[in-house]
Protein backbone atom coordinates (compact mmCIF):
# COMPACT_ATOMS: atom_id res chain seq x y z
CA UNK A 1 0.00 0.00 0.00
CA UNK A 2 1.66 3.42 -1.15
CA UNK A 3 2.86 5.80 1.95
CA UNK A 4 -0.38 9.27 2.42
CA UNK A 5 1.50 11.79 0.94
CA UNK A 6 2.41 14.84 3.38
CA UNK A 7 4.33 18.47 3.21
CA UNK A 8 5.19 17.43 7.13
CA UNK A 9 9.00 18.60 7.37
CA UNK A 10 11.60 15.55 8.30
CA UNK A 11 14.08 15.88 11.33
CA UNK A 12 17.26 14.24 12.44
CA UNK A 13 18.16 12.83 15.91
CA UNK A 14 20.64 15.27 16.08
CA UNK A 15 18.57 18.11 15.03
CA UNK A 16 15.66 17.42 17.20
CA UNK A 17 18.21 16.99 20.22
CA UNK A 18 19.53 19.98 19.17
CA UNK A 19 16.03 22.25 19.07
CA UNK A 20 15.37 21.03 22.46
CA UNK A 21 18.61 21.49 23.86
CA UNK A 22 18.47 25.46 22.70
CA UNK A 23 14.66 25.77 23.89
CA UNK A 24 15.81 24.46 27.58
CA UNK A 25 18.65 26.46 27.57
CA UNK A 26 16.93 29.55 26.07
CA UNK A 27 13.54 29.59 28.53
CA UNK A 28 15.78 27.81 31.52
CA UNK A 29 19.22 30.29 31.19
CA UNK A 30 19.45 30.96 34.82
CA UNK A 31 16.97 28.91 37.72
CA UNK A 32 17.51 28.03 41.47
CA UNK A 33 16.43 24.46 42.12
CA UNK A 34 16.10 23.54 45.54
CA UNK A 35 16.41 20.04 46.60
CA UNK A 36 18.30 17.02 48.61
CA UNK A 37 21.78 16.07 47.14
CA UNK A 38 21.71 11.96 46.49
CA UNK A 39 24.21 9.90 44.96
CA UNK A 40 27.30 12.09 45.36
CA UNK A 41 30.76 10.22 46.03
CA UNK A 42 33.07 12.97 45.74
CA UNK A 43 35.14 14.45 42.45
CA UNK A 44 35.24 11.98 39.16
CA UNK A 45 38.56 11.69 38.41
CA UNK A 46 37.71 14.11 35.55
CA UNK A 47 37.72 16.39 38.59
CA UNK A 48 34.18 17.17 37.56
CA UNK A 49 31.42 16.33 40.13
CA UNK A 50 27.87 14.31 39.26
CA UNK A 51 24.85 13.38 41.95
CA UNK A 52 21.09 14.02 42.03
CA UNK A 53 18.91 16.66 43.20
CA UNK A 54 15.50 15.09 44.39
CA UNK A 55 12.51 15.58 46.41
CA UNK A 56 9.75 13.80 47.28
CA UNK A 57 8.35 13.32 43.75
CA UNK A 58 10.73 14.11 41.03
CA UNK A 59 14.87 14.59 40.52
CA UNK A 60 16.65 15.67 38.58
CA UNK A 61 20.42 14.69 37.58
CA UNK A 62 23.29 18.04 38.66
CA UNK A 63 26.70 18.74 36.99
CA UNK A 64 29.20 20.87 38.65
CA UNK A 65 32.43 20.98 36.18
CA UNK A 66 35.79 21.28 37.67
CA UNK A 67 36.34 25.02 36.46
CA UNK A 68 33.06 25.90 39.09
CA UNK A 69 34.16 23.76 41.97
CA UNK A 70 37.22 25.96 43.73
CA UNK A 71 34.98 29.09 43.71
CA UNK A 72 31.87 26.54 45.96
CA UNK A 73 31.40 28.38 49.28
CA UNK A 74 29.55 25.25 50.14
CA UNK A 75 30.29 21.85 48.70
CA UNK A 76 28.13 19.08 47.93
CA UNK A 77 27.44 16.19 50.82
CA UNK A 78 25.50 13.68 50.61
CA UNK A 79 21.73 13.76 51.90
CA UNK A 80 22.22 18.07 52.51
CA UNK A 81 18.88 20.19 51.86
CA UNK A 82 20.25 22.85 49.28
CA UNK A 83 19.75 25.27 47.04
CA UNK A 84 21.50 24.97 43.72
CA UNK A 85 21.77 27.92 41.66
CA UNK A 86 22.58 27.86 37.47
CA UNK A 87 20.72 26.57 34.26
CA UNK A 88 19.26 23.60 32.91
CA UNK A 89 20.42 21.80 29.42
CA UNK A 90 20.39 18.51 27.86
CA UNK A 91 22.95 15.55 27.26
CA UNK A 92 21.95 14.73 23.84
CA UNK A 93 23.40 11.10 24.29
CA UNK A 94 20.81 10.13 26.68
CA UNK A 95 17.60 12.91 25.82
CA UNK A 96 18.49 13.52 29.29
CA UNK A 97 17.56 16.86 30.72
CA UNK A 98 20.24 18.41 33.95
CA UNK A 99 21.73 21.28 35.51
CA UNK A 100 24.88 22.65 35.70
CA UNK A 101 25.27 24.22 38.69
CA UNK A 102 27.45 27.39 39.50
CA UNK A 103 26.46 28.20 43.08
CA UNK A 104 25.17 25.80 45.81
CA UNK A 105 23.97 27.19 49.35
CA UNK A 106 22.72 25.36 52.26
CA UNK A 107 18.56 25.47 52.32
CA UNK A 108 18.51 27.66 55.75
CA UNK A 109 20.04 27.83 58.84
CA UNK A 110 18.86 24.66 59.61
CA UNK A 111 20.62 22.77 56.97
CA UNK A 112 23.89 24.57 57.83
CA UNK A 113 23.31 23.60 61.51
CA UNK A 114 22.97 19.94 60.72
CA UNK A 115 26.20 20.52 58.31
CA UNK A 116 27.73 21.79 61.14
CA UNK A 117 26.79 19.24 63.92
CA UNK A 118 27.62 16.25 61.15
CA UNK A 119 30.85 17.83 60.79
CA UNK A 120 32.18 18.32 64.22
CA UNK A 121 30.94 14.47 64.90
CA UNK A 122 33.01 13.43 62.43
CA UNK A 123 36.06 15.60 63.56
CA UNK A 124 35.61 14.85 66.95
CA UNK A 125 35.63 11.10 65.80
CA UNK A 126 38.97 11.91 64.54
CA UNK A 127 40.30 12.84 68.47
CA UNK A 128 40.95 16.42 67.17
CA UNK A 129 38.81 17.92 69.82
CA UNK A 130 40.96 15.39 72.19
CA UNK A 131 41.13 17.36 75.85
CA UNK A 132 44.77 15.49 76.29
CA UNK A 133 45.54 17.43 72.84
CA UNK A 134 45.36 20.40 74.11
CA UNK A 135 48.55 22.47 75.22
CA UNK A 136 49.17 25.09 78.20
CA UNK A 137 49.36 28.05 76.67
CA UNK A 138 53.20 29.96 77.77
CA UNK A 139 53.40 32.29 80.60
CA UNK A 140 55.57 35.17 78.58
CA UNK A 141 55.26 34.93 75.02
CA UNK A 142 58.27 37.07 73.52
CA UNK A 143 56.63 37.12 70.07
CA UNK A 144 52.66 36.70 69.55
CA UNK A 145 51.55 36.30 65.89
CA UNK A 146 47.81 37.52 64.74
CA UNK A 147 45.75 35.99 62.58
CA UNK A 148 43.03 38.38 61.55
CA UNK A 149 41.80 41.31 59.14
CA UNK A 150 44.06 44.31 59.06
CA UNK A 151 41.50 47.06 59.20
CA UNK A 152 38.92 45.88 61.55
CA UNK A 153 38.22 46.88 65.13
CA UNK A 154 39.45 43.32 65.79
CA UNK A 155 43.16 43.89 65.75
CA UNK A 156 43.04 47.19 67.07
CA UNK A 157 41.23 45.81 70.54
CA UNK A 158 44.29 43.05 70.29
CA UNK A 159 47.01 45.64 70.35
CA UNK A 160 45.86 47.84 72.50
CA UNK A 161 45.23 45.32 75.65
CA UNK A 162 48.52 43.55 75.24
CA UNK A 163 50.30 47.30 75.09
CA UNK A 164 48.35 47.87 78.68
CA UNK A 165 48.61 44.32 80.13
CA UNK A 166 53.01 43.84 78.91
CA UNK A 167 54.04 45.27 76.01
CA UNK A 168 54.90 41.91 73.44
CA UNK A 169 56.34 41.90 69.99
CA UNK A 170 53.44 41.16 67.63
CA UNK A 171 53.05 39.64 63.82
CA UNK A 172 49.87 40.16 62.34
CA UNK A 173 49.26 38.06 59.44
CA UNK A 174 46.16 40.09 57.33
CA UNK A 175 43.49 37.49 56.47
CA UNK A 176 39.86 37.77 55.12
CA UNK A 177 38.08 36.69 57.88
CA UNK A 178 34.83 36.61 55.65
CA UNK A 179 34.12 34.91 51.88
CA UNK A 180 35.22 32.76 49.62
CA UNK A 181 38.65 32.74 50.04
CA UNK A 182 38.43 33.17 54.03
CA UNK A 183 38.87 29.76 55.17
CA UNK A 184 41.82 28.81 52.76
CA UNK A 185 43.68 32.52 53.82
CA UNK A 186 43.14 31.46 57.83
CA UNK A 187 44.88 28.13 56.82
CA UNK A 188 47.66 30.01 54.79
CA UNK A 189 48.71 32.21 57.87
CA UNK A 190 48.24 29.12 60.29
CA UNK A 191 50.72 26.84 58.20
CA UNK A 192 53.29 30.12 57.69
CA UNK A 193 53.87 30.83 61.33
CA UNK A 194 54.41 27.75 61.81
CA UNK A 195 56.92 27.02 59.07
CA UNK A 196 58.86 30.14 60.87
CA UNK A 197 62.50 29.43 61.82
CA UNK A 198 63.15 30.21 65.30
CA UNK A 199 65.95 31.71 64.68
CA UNK A 200 65.02 32.97 61.27
CA UNK A 201 65.40 36.57 59.92
CA UNK A 202 61.17 36.73 61.05
CA UNK A 203 61.15 34.49 64.63
CA UNK A 204 58.33 32.24 64.98
CA UNK A 205 56.01 33.33 67.31
CA UNK A 206 55.62 31.51 70.62
CA UNK A 207 52.14 32.01 70.48
CA UNK A 208 48.65 32.18 67.86
CA UNK A 209 45.43 34.70 68.34
CA UNK A 210 42.73 33.60 65.45
CA UNK A 211 40.11 36.12 66.22
CA UNK A 212 37.54 38.57 63.93
CA UNK A 213 34.65 39.64 65.50
CA UNK A 214 31.13 38.96 65.14
CA UNK A 215 28.36 37.93 62.79
CA UNK A 216 25.85 35.26 61.66
CA UNK A 217 26.41 31.41 60.95
CA UNK A 218 26.81 32.15 57.20
CA UNK A 219 29.50 35.16 57.83
CA UNK A 220 31.36 32.97 60.95
CA UNK A 221 31.14 29.58 58.13
CA UNK A 222 34.68 30.06 57.07
CA UNK A 223 36.01 28.97 60.63
CA UNK A 224 33.74 25.87 60.45
CA UNK A 225 35.66 24.13 57.46
CA UNK A 226 37.78 21.46 58.00
CA UNK A 227 40.77 22.90 56.54
CA UNK A 228 40.76 25.41 59.02
CA UNK A 229 40.31 22.70 61.96
CA UNK A 230 43.01 20.68 60.92
CA UNK A 231 45.33 23.43 60.21
CA UNK A 232 44.61 24.62 64.21
CA UNK A 233 44.76 21.16 65.49
CA UNK A 234 48.24 20.41 63.48
CA UNK A 235 49.63 23.17 64.44
CA UNK A 236 52.97 23.18 66.50
CA UNK A 237 52.43 26.29 68.06
CA UNK A 238 49.52 26.74 70.78
CA UNK A 239 46.81 28.87 69.55
CA UNK A 240 44.14 31.21 71.28
CA UNK A 241 41.05 31.62 68.90
CA UNK A 242 38.50 34.06 69.77
CA UNK A 243 35.42 34.49 67.10
CA UNK A 244 32.39 36.16 67.42
CA UNK A 245 31.34 37.25 70.78
CA UNK A 246 30.90 35.13 73.62
CA UNK A 247 27.64 33.20 72.65
CA UNK A 248 29.47 31.99 68.97
CA UNK A 249 31.18 28.80 68.75
CA UNK A 250 32.49 27.40 65.84
CA UNK A 251 34.95 24.36 65.17
CA UNK A 252 38.29 25.78 65.35
CA UNK A 253 37.66 27.11 68.94
CA UNK A 254 36.88 23.38 69.71
CA UNK A 255 40.61 22.50 68.05
CA UNK A 256 42.58 25.80 69.57
CA UNK A 257 44.31 25.13 72.56
CA UNK A 258 42.39 27.87 74.34
CA UNK A 259 38.91 29.62 73.44
CA UNK A 260 38.22 32.91 74.40
CA UNK A 261 35.19 34.68 74.30
CA UNK A 262 36.05 38.06 72.67
CA UNK A 263 39.71 39.33 71.11
CA UNK A 264 40.35 41.34 73.96
CA UNK A 265 40.22 38.60 76.13
CA UNK A 266 42.23 36.44 73.78
CA UNK A 267 44.82 39.54 74.54
CA UNK A 268 44.03 39.07 78.23
CA UNK A 269 44.52 35.25 78.25
CA UNK A 270 47.83 35.77 76.12
CA UNK A 271 49.85 37.88 78.37
CA UNK A 272 49.74 38.54 82.17
CA UNK A 273 49.27 42.09 83.49
CA UNK A 274 53.25 43.65 83.87
CA UNK A 275 52.44 45.60 87.08
CA UNK A 276 51.17 42.30 89.25
CA UNK A 277 54.04 40.66 88.28
CA UNK A 278 56.16 42.96 88.63
CA UNK A 279 54.85 42.99 92.37
CA UNK A 280 54.48 39.46 92.27
CA UNK A 281 58.37 39.44 91.90
CA UNK A 282 58.65 41.99 94.65
CA UNK A 283 57.09 40.02 97.40
CA UNK A 284 58.94 37.03 96.38
CA UNK A 285 62.25 38.88 96.68
CA UNK A 286 61.44 40.26 100.37
CA UNK A 287 59.87 36.98 101.29
CA UNK A 288 63.57 35.36 99.80
CA UNK A 289 65.76 38.24 102.20
CA UNK A 290 63.70 37.65 105.17
CA UNK A 291 63.81 33.69 104.45
CA UNK A 292 68.10 34.06 104.37
CA UNK A 293 68.14 36.86 107.05
CA UNK A 294 66.21 34.03 109.30
CA UNK A 295 68.03 31.47 108.56
CA UNK A 296 71.52 33.32 108.86
CA UNK A 297 70.78 34.44 112.30
CA UNK A 298 69.50 30.58 113.20
CA UNK A 299 73.09 29.84 112.12
CA UNK A 300 75.00 32.18 113.86
CA UNK A 301 72.96 31.34 117.23
CA UNK A 302 73.98 27.62 116.47
CA UNK A 303 77.45 28.84 116.10
CA UNK A 304 77.80 30.61 118.95
CA UNK A 305 76.25 27.71 121.06
CA UNK A 306 78.51 25.42 119.58
CA UNK A 307 81.50 27.66 119.80
CA UNK A 308 80.44 28.38 123.99
CA UNK A 309 81.16 24.22 124.18
CA UNK A 310 84.61 24.26 123.15
CA UNK A 311 87.93 24.84 125.33
CA UNK A 312 89.88 27.64 124.73
CA UNK A 313 93.29 26.65 122.33
CA UNK A 314 95.71 27.79 124.87
CA UNK A 315 94.23 25.39 126.85
CA UNK A 316 94.32 22.41 124.29
CA UNK A 317 97.88 23.55 123.47
CA UNK A 318 99.43 23.87 127.57
CA UNK A 319 99.41 20.01 128.06
CA UNK A 320 101.83 19.25 125.05
CA UNK A 321 103.70 22.32 125.82
CA UNK A 322 104.33 20.99 129.40
CA UNK A 323 105.68 17.72 127.86
CA UNK A 324 107.79 19.03 125.87
CA UNK A 325 109.36 21.31 128.20
CA UNK A 326 110.11 18.09 130.16
CA UNK A 327 111.43 15.98 127.42
CA UNK A 328 114.05 19.39 126.50
CA UNK A 329 115.36 19.12 129.92
CA UNK A 330 115.61 15.09 129.80
CA UNK A 331 117.62 15.44 126.37
CA UNK A 332 121.06 17.10 127.78
CA UNK A 333 121.22 14.90 130.38
CA UNK A 334 120.02 11.42 128.44
CA UNK A 335 122.57 12.81 125.69
CA UNK A 336 125.48 13.34 127.57
CA UNK A 337 125.02 9.84 129.89
CA UNK A 338 124.67 8.29 126.18
CA UNK A 339 128.51 9.61 125.40
CA UNK A 340 129.60 8.47 128.56
CA UNK A 341 128.56 5.24 127.89
CA UNK A 342 130.18 5.26 124.16
CA UNK A 343 133.55 6.44 125.40
CA UNK A 344 133.72 3.66 127.90
CA UNK A 345 133.07 0.66 125.10
CA UNK A 346 135.30 2.11 122.83
CA UNK A 347 138.00 2.37 125.52
CA UNK A 348 137.49 -1.62 126.24
CA UNK A 349 138.46 -1.97 122.54
CA UNK A 350 141.08 0.40 121.63
CA UNK A 351 143.84 -2.48 123.19
CA UNK A 352 142.53 -4.51 120.12
CA UNK A 353 143.46 -1.76 117.34
CA UNK A 354 147.00 -1.32 117.68
CA UNK A 355 149.33 -0.56 114.52
CA UNK A 356 151.02 -3.98 114.60
CA UNK A 357 148.16 -5.84 114.33
CA UNK A 358 146.59 -4.28 111.72
CA UNK A 359 150.77 -4.62 109.74
CA UNK A 360 150.68 -8.41 110.88
CA UNK A 361 147.58 -9.00 109.42
CA UNK A 362 148.35 -6.64 106.05
CA UNK A 363 151.85 -9.23 106.19
CA UNK A 364 149.66 -12.76 106.15
CA UNK A 365 147.43 -11.52 103.01
CA UNK A 366 150.35 -10.44 101.33
CA UNK A 367 151.89 -13.51 101.40
CA UNK A 368 148.81 -15.36 100.81
CA UNK A 369 148.32 -13.06 97.26
CA UNK A 370 152.03 -13.92 96.58
CA UNK A 371 150.99 -17.62 96.50
CA UNK A 372 147.84 -17.23 94.62
CA UNK A 373 149.26 -15.62 91.60
CA UNK A 374 152.10 -17.90 91.34
CA UNK A 375 149.73 -20.71 91.21
CA UNK A 376 147.66 -18.52 88.63
CA UNK A 377 150.44 -18.17 86.24
CA UNK A 378 151.24 -21.92 86.43
CA UNK A 379 147.47 -22.77 86.03
CA UNK A 380 147.53 -20.21 82.94
CA UNK A 381 150.55 -21.66 81.49
CA UNK A 382 149.25 -25.36 81.31
CA UNK A 383 145.84 -23.92 80.29
CA UNK A 384 147.60 -22.98 76.93
CA UNK A 385 149.93 -25.57 76.27
CA UNK A 386 146.66 -27.84 75.77
CA UNK A 387 145.00 -25.53 73.97
CA UNK A 388 147.69 -24.80 71.56
CA UNK A 389 148.02 -28.67 71.13
CA UNK A 390 144.18 -29.19 70.45
CA UNK A 391 144.67 -26.61 67.65
CA UNK A 392 147.51 -27.71 66.01
CA UNK A 393 145.79 -31.39 65.81
CA UNK A 394 142.95 -29.35 63.71
CA UNK A 395 143.94 -28.20 60.23
CA UNK A 396 141.85 -25.57 58.99
CA UNK A 397 142.23 -25.31 55.03
CA UNK A 398 140.52 -22.27 53.05
CA UNK A 399 138.39 -25.18 51.62
CA UNK A 400 136.42 -26.36 55.09
CA UNK A 401 136.30 -22.42 55.62
CA UNK A 402 134.68 -21.41 52.48
CA UNK A 403 131.76 -24.74 53.00
CA UNK A 404 131.72 -23.35 56.10
CA UNK A 405 130.90 -19.66 55.20
CA UNK A 406 128.55 -21.06 52.17
CA UNK A 407 126.55 -22.93 55.15
CA UNK A 408 126.28 -20.14 57.00
CA UNK A 409 126.06 -17.84 54.22
CA UNK A 410 122.55 -19.77 53.39
CA UNK A 411 121.21 -19.85 57.01
CA UNK A 412 121.59 -15.94 57.40
CA UNK A 413 120.41 -15.13 53.55
CA UNK A 414 116.41 -15.51 54.44
CA UNK A 415 117.04 -14.22 58.09
CA UNK A 416 118.46 -11.23 56.38
CA UNK A 417 115.12 -11.39 53.81
CA UNK A 418 112.81 -11.30 56.52
CA UNK A 419 114.86 -9.17 58.87
CA UNK A 420 114.61 -5.71 56.59
CA UNK A 421 110.81 -5.64 56.60
CA UNK A 422 110.48 -6.47 60.44
CA UNK A 423 112.64 -3.69 60.93
CA UNK A 424 110.98 -1.28 58.94
CA UNK A 425 107.68 -2.57 60.84
CA UNK A 426 109.46 -2.38 64.22
CA UNK A 427 110.73 1.08 63.12
CA UNK A 428 107.40 2.12 62.08
CA UNK A 429 105.37 1.12 65.13
CA UNK A 430 108.24 2.74 67.79
CA UNK A 431 107.85 5.68 65.36
CA UNK A 432 104.00 5.49 66.15
CA UNK A 433 104.74 4.98 69.81
CA UNK A 434 106.84 7.93 69.81
CA UNK A 435 104.48 10.09 67.96
CA UNK A 436 101.42 9.13 70.68
CA UNK A 437 103.87 9.86 73.30
CA UNK A 438 104.84 13.06 72.04
CA UNK A 439 101.37 13.79 71.61
CA UNK A 440 100.25 12.41 74.70
CA UNK A 441 103.72 14.90 76.38
CA UNK A 442 102.19 17.70 74.44
CA UNK A 443 98.80 17.18 75.60
CA UNK A 444 99.50 17.19 79.64
CA UNK A 445 102.42 19.65 78.75
CA UNK A 446 102.54 22.44 81.32
CA UNK A 447 103.50 24.99 78.07
CA UNK A 448 99.36 24.64 77.02
CA UNK A 449 98.75 26.13 80.43
CA UNK A 450 101.52 28.78 79.48
CA UNK A 451 99.66 29.05 76.62
CA UNK A 452 96.02 30.33 77.98
CA UNK A 453 97.86 32.79 80.12
CA UNK A 454 99.55 31.40 83.10
CA UNK A 455 103.14 31.58 84.27
CA UNK A 456 105.75 29.84 86.26
CA UNK A 457 107.43 31.35 88.78
CA UNK A 458 110.66 30.23 89.90
CA UNK A 459 113.24 31.24 91.96
CA UNK A 460 117.00 32.27 91.79
CA UNK A 461 117.98 28.44 91.80
CA UNK A 462 115.94 28.27 89.35
CA UNK A 463 113.69 26.03 91.70
CA UNK A 464 109.28 26.30 91.40
CA UNK A 465 107.50 28.69 93.58
CA UNK A 466 104.51 26.85 94.68
CA UNK A 467 103.99 29.22 97.80
CA UNK A 468 104.11 32.44 99.43
CA UNK A 469 106.34 31.52 102.07
CA UNK A 470 109.11 30.72 99.58
CA UNK A 471 109.99 34.13 98.89
CA UNK A 472 110.89 36.79 100.66
CA UNK A 473 110.45 41.17 99.30
CA UNK A 474 113.55 41.75 97.51
CA UNK A 475 114.28 38.06 95.81
CA UNK A 476 114.70 37.72 92.08
CA UNK A 477 112.22 35.48 90.88
CA UNK A 478 111.95 34.47 86.99
CA UNK A 479 108.79 34.11 84.95
CA UNK A 480 108.24 31.99 82.47
CA UNK A 481 105.26 32.35 79.85
CA UNK A 482 104.19 30.48 76.60
CA UNK A 483 107.22 32.59 74.53
CA UNK A 484 110.23 33.36 77.07
CA UNK A 485 110.84 34.36 80.14
CA UNK A 486 111.11 37.42 82.32
CA UNK A 487 113.28 38.30 85.36
CA UNK A 488 110.71 40.38 87.86
CA UNK A 489 111.38 41.41 91.99
CA UNK A 490 109.68 40.64 94.77
CA UNK A 491 108.22 43.71 96.31
CA UNK A 492 106.76 44.96 99.93
CA UNK A 493 104.28 46.95 99.22
CA UNK A 494 100.80 45.94 98.81
CA UNK A 495 99.04 44.91 95.52
CA UNK A 496 96.48 47.43 94.28
CA UNK A 497 93.72 45.63 93.77
CA UNK A 498 92.32 46.34 89.98
CA UNK A 499 88.69 46.05 89.09
CA UNK A 500 88.43 42.78 86.89
CA UNK A 501 87.69 43.66 83.32
CA UNK A 502 84.81 41.76 81.21
CA UNK A 503 85.65 39.06 79.82
CA UNK A 504 84.37 38.19 76.07
CA UNK A 505 83.36 34.17 75.60
CA UNK A 506 86.47 33.50 73.73
CA UNK A 507 88.11 35.11 76.20
CA UNK A 508 86.32 32.63 79.45
CA UNK A 509 86.57 29.50 76.92
CA UNK A 510 90.52 30.33 76.62
CA UNK A 511 91.11 30.13 80.49
CA UNK A 512 89.83 26.07 80.15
Amino acid sequence: MPAPLTNAAEFTVSEIAQAVKRTVEDEFGHVRVRGEISGFRGQHSSGHAYFTLKDENAAIDAVIWKGTWPRLIFKPEEGLEVIATGRLTTFPKSSKYQIVIEQIEPAGAGALMALLEERRKKLAAEGLFAAERKRALPYLPRIIGVVTSPTGAVIRDILHRIADRFPSHVLVWPVRVQGDTAAAEVTAAITGFNAFRPDGAIPRPDLLIVARGGGSIEDLWGFNEEIVVRAVAASRIPVITAVGHETDTTLVDHASDHRAPTPTAAAEAAVPVRGELIGYVDDLGGRQRQAARRLSGQARDRLRAAAAGLPRPLDLLASARQRLDVAALKLSAALSHAGQIKRIAFGRHAGKLAPILLVQRARVLGTRLDDLARRADTAASRVAERKRAGLAAIRLTPTALRSDIRHARAKLTPVLQRLDPAARRILEQRTQRLLSAAKLLESVSYRNVLARGFAVVTDAEGRIVRQTVQVKPGDQVALMLSDGTLPALIGDGPVPRRKPRPRSPDEQESLF
